[in-house]
């Protein structure tokens, strides 16, 4: 089997105007061009996609979507389909992030059709799964992820159209902090229900203080930022950990 190579993705989220993301992009693209251990990939408000792939063009650094739907096209106001990301230039779309499910009520149903629309354009779907605390601490987190990955995972899941991010929600921007067994027993645990050299990459407050030690664990195949990829310095020291 080949080795699973990182991967460190920035989540932007809903932040950044043109001028402010074109200059994260290209200092960005400047790291990028340094020697580093990952593969490195962006994925900015749909707003900004054009620019900042242009601003990132040559450095090696990927651009994907925070979101798609699951039709190619139609009536669906202020929705983006995945053709449109990958006409944008991207190869690589977000689905079922804890914020849509919990937020917008997305369920695995519909996340599952989101991961079957991004391949059909040709993208890497990154499917988010993860428990609240609530859910953790009723002991159902394993259960809960389970649940996830079997509704949210089509059948011909595989490690070329699939990136598995396990997002422990409630360490999302609350200041909480996982123990390393708790990432590295449920990556385990997604391990053993997806395709064999499937990567799995950790999302929930990844920042340059401790994304070494969570890169450490032999399940973790890189992080999904949030916060810190605003910042180039802070996104570019979270790839360098990844070695």
């Amino acid at each position: 089997m080949a080795e699973r190579r990182r991967l460190v993705a920035g989540n932007w989220k809903m932040n950044g105007l043109r001028a402010d993301g074109v200059a994260l992009a290209r200092d960005i693209a400047a790291n990028a061009r340094q020697p580093h251990p990952c593969e490195l990939l962006v994925c900015p408000p749909s707003t900004l996609l054009v620019a900042v792939g242009e601003a990132l063009g040559g450095s090696g650094v990927a651009l994907g979507g925070q979101d798609c739907h699951s039709e190619p096209k139609g009536a669906f106001t202020g929705c983006i389909s995945a053709e449109m990301l990958r006409d944008a230039g991207c190869s690589h779309a977000i689905v079922g992030h804890s914020e849509r499910r919990h937020t917008c009520g997305e369920t695995d149903a519909d996340v599952r059709a989101k991961t079957l629309a991004a391949w059909g354009a040709g993208l890497v779907a990154i499917v988010c799964v993860g428990e609240t605390r609530v859910e953790r601490e009723a002991g159902l987190a394993e259960s809960v992820v389970e649940a996830q990955l079997a509704g949210s995972l089509p059948d011909t899941a595989s490690p070329e159209n699939l990136i598995v991010a396990y997002e422990l929600v409630w360490a999302i921007g609350t200041g909480l902090t996982p123990t390393m067994a708790d990432i590295a027993e449920m990556h385990a645990a997604i391990r053993a229900r997806i395709p064999s050299g499937t990567r799995i990459v950790y999302g929930g407050s990844v920042n340059p203080k401790n994304a070494a030690e969570i890169l450490a664990l032999e399940e973790v195949d890189g992080a999904l930022v949030g916060g810190a990829s605003l910042k180039a310095d802070d996104f570019w020291a979270i790839a360098q950990a990844a070695g």
